[in-house]
């Protein structure tokens, strides 16, 4: 259970990090930038971290929900990897290539692929997925009586928001997204933590 606690909470924190360091514009200057590999590299470890998670829960719950919380969870995450390594490095490349080279219509081909049919729709899937594993995780420990039966909704409902955040209208929201997945993956750290006392097992 240390590992799943550790989990969530090191989750949690990093999809606070991804907002906080990532720049808040989507030009040259912003995608070439240290802080936008770095933001998006702390959402990406999030991912795989949040899967790992999810199989630590199900290891405590042991019903078919968790499972396939876990199975859709890790899913989700497969098909939203991708799109963050492009976001994060791809793009990355091509600003610092514009920037050097001065020739801003290089900036069209991080547009191309942005919205590109196929990528477009894995990474919407993958995070559509991402949201309902959350949800499903809540509905399991809700159901359980193992754990506070709260403890894993605000995760749920930060991962149920995260396409809708990219649409906010100021930046300042999604950092405060980010904040509600901090509090949400810290909190079902510290419920796990706090069940293992009451059932006495070491710390």
């Amino acid at each position: 259970m240390k590992l799943t606690q550790a989990s969530y909470a090191i989750t949690g924190v990093l999809f606070l990090v991804y907002p906080a360091v990532r720049p808040s514009g989507d030009d040259a200057a912003a995608m070439s930038s240290t802080a936008w590999v770095f933001g998006h590299l702390a959402a990406m470890i999030g991912f795989i971290l949040l899967g790992l998670a999810a199989l630590g829960i199900h290891q405590l719950l042991k019903d078919r929900l968790s499972l396939r919380a876990t199975v859709v969870t890790w899913i989700g995450a497969g098909l939203t990897l991708p799109y963050y390594g492009a976001e994060d490095f791809g793009l990355n490349v091509i600003a610092n290539r514009a920037l050097r080279d001065n020739t801003p219509a290089l900036m069209e081909l991080a547009t191309e692929f942005r919205y590109g049919a196929l990528a477009v729709t894995m990474f919407a899937l993958g995070l559509a997925l991402l949201g309902i594993g959350t949800i499903m995780t809540a509905v399991s420990v809700w159901r359980s009586g193992t754990l506070p039966a709260w403890s894993a909704v605000p995760l749920a409902v930060g991962f149920a928001l995260f396409i809708p955040q990219f649409f906010a209208p100021v930046y300042a929201i999604r950092i405060a997204h980010g904040a509600l997945i901090a509090v949400g993956g810290v909190w079902l750290a510290i419920a796990l933590a706090r069940g293992r006392a009451k059932a006495g097992v070491p710390a």
